[in-house]
């Protein structure tokens, strides 16, 4: 297993892959390590993840560093990483014990509650683009409510899974309560069917969800899955354009266009369109591509080549189909998984840039005549993970939000972003469940009832 560092195109390191047996064992010794982790307090549980979370603000740094060369990342955005996974593991340290105290329910029982047990050892499939926090979203909220975890990270960021469970034995989490599986795709099927796994949650794309979700549900196993999405940004007819203009470019550009809820499809009310266009264009063109390292860098490569060949592909195929290309859509001749910012119009039905989810930096302008086929270009789609409205009728757009957008997670005038106080997930083929806020601590625990007569 070989990580690539996409600036350059040259090999970082290779990894050997663990055996069966090697799995098997980590499975059993974590299991055997829940059993103990379970009967700690919340206080002595949320010691260590304290310390987890200085560990990642005293090297932030050097984690950035880190993800700059396994997959590309702009340093002060690997700081940032480094800096929110902290958040997560303060936010849990601190209210997972409110979160999961026994409720209690009025019935004919002398005594009836709601207690809250967690479920074992959970399998962490995760992805590259936010190789930390991906992670540490799932893993403070589980390990707060007693679970084990064994993380499987994307091949090309095996650095990064290995320096996350250092953080974690660092911090005092036992060993084998948290453990990187350097494993293989086969290897992650058996590793699902191993009866020692409870349960399994998955950040990644649709076809690896549907794959997940059908392995794991052969075994009856409990599933989170977050995965792609292609996210309208409406922008009405009052909208502020300039304002709108900067924070969709951000939302677009943000990890080098490589994140599931940046904005994907710019859908523009006709009146505003040509202010809105050429406003994106201008800021686009300002932003700079570069070495990921450099501190002046906007946005780097991508994290593989076959990422950017895909995305190009569907470029070039949505141009034949019909669509303009208004700035950008040319593989630039450098070394390096580099690709510019892009912008097509005349985009419609049938295209890749309307249809698929495009992970880079390429954004979808689409011209509608009003508020109401806004509303419905937005939901014409199989995703449903993040929305947003633009709009100075805050109150007429929060409804909209609230009972039309089919997405869940619908922002007014400002970009999608996870929230350790917010629940985080998507329907459709976005995926199902949910992550962070009190509901993400819920869904790897038991939710018993207690009936005494």
């Amino acid at each position: 297993m070989e990580t690539i560092n996409p600036t350059t195109g040259e090999k970082i390191q290779e990894y050997d892959l663990m055996d069966d047996a090697e799995l098997n064992e980590i499975v059993q010794n974590t299991n055997k390590a829940q059993e103990s982790w379970r009967k700690k307090s919340f206080d002595e549980r949320a010691e260590r993840l304290q310390k987890a979370a200085q560990i990642l603000k005293d090297r932030k740094e050097e984690f950035a560093e880190l993800m700059a060369r396994e997959m590309g990342k702009p340093l002060p955005q690997g700081e940032s990483e480094s800096e929110k996974c902290a958040w997560v593991c303060e936010y849990y340290a601190d209210n997972a014990e409110s979160f999961l105290q026994d409720q209690p329910i009025e019935s004919d029982a002398a005594k009836s509650y709601v207690t809250f047990n967690p479920l074992g050892t959970v399998l962490a499939i995760m992805p590259w683009n936010f190789p930390f926090w991906q992670l540490f979203r799932f893993g403070a909220p589980a390990l707060m409510a007693g679970n084990a975890a064994i993380l499987k990270h994307a091949p090309n960021v095996t650095g990064c899974a290995l320096a996350i469970e250092e953080v974690m034995h660092d911090a005092g989490i036992p060993e084998d309560l948290f453990r990187t599986a350097v494993a293989d795709v086969d290897q992650t099927q058996e590793l699902i069917a191993n009866p020692g796994i409870a349960a399994v949650t998955l950040t990644g794309s649709t076809r690896a969800g549907k794959a997940v979700a059908s392995q794991a549900g052969s075994q009856l196993k409990k599933t989170v899955l977050e995965l792609g999405g292609s996210d309208p940004y409406v922008i009405f007819a009052d909208a502020d354009i300039e304002a709108a203009a900067e924070t969709c470019v951000t939302s677009r550009l943000l990890n080098s266009g490589q994140s599931c809820i940046a904005a994907k499809r710019y859908i523009v009310v006709e009146d505003n369109y040509d202010q809105f266009l050429d406003a994106v264009i201008d800021r686009m063109q300002l932003k700079r591509i570069g070495d990921p390292t450099n501190s002046s860098t906007d946005i780097g490569p991508m994290a593989r080549e076959d990422l950017r060949d895909k995305l190009h592909k569907q470029v070039q195929d949505s141009i034949e189909a019909g669509a303009n290309c208004e700035l950008g859509g040319e593989i630039p001749d450098r070394g390096g998984y580099f690709y510019p910012p892009t912008v097509l119009t005349n985009v419609g039905p049938g295209m890749p840039a309307y249809e698929e989810e495009l992970f880079g930096p390429v954004a979808s302008v689409i011209k509608v005549k009003d508020e109401q086929e806004a509303i419905k270009v937005a939901n014409d789609t199989d995703y449903g993970l993040g929305a947003a409205i633009f709009s100075e009728d805050v109150d007429h757009a929060e409804k909209i939000a609230a009972n039309e957008l089919q997405a869940g997670c619908c922002f007014i005038n400002e970009f999608v972003k996870s929230d350790p106080r917010l629940p985080f997930g998507g329907i459709k083929e976005s995926g199902f469940g949910r992550e962070l806020s009190h509901f993400g601590i819920k869904e790897f625990v038991n939710i018993k009832t207690v009936y005494r007569a």
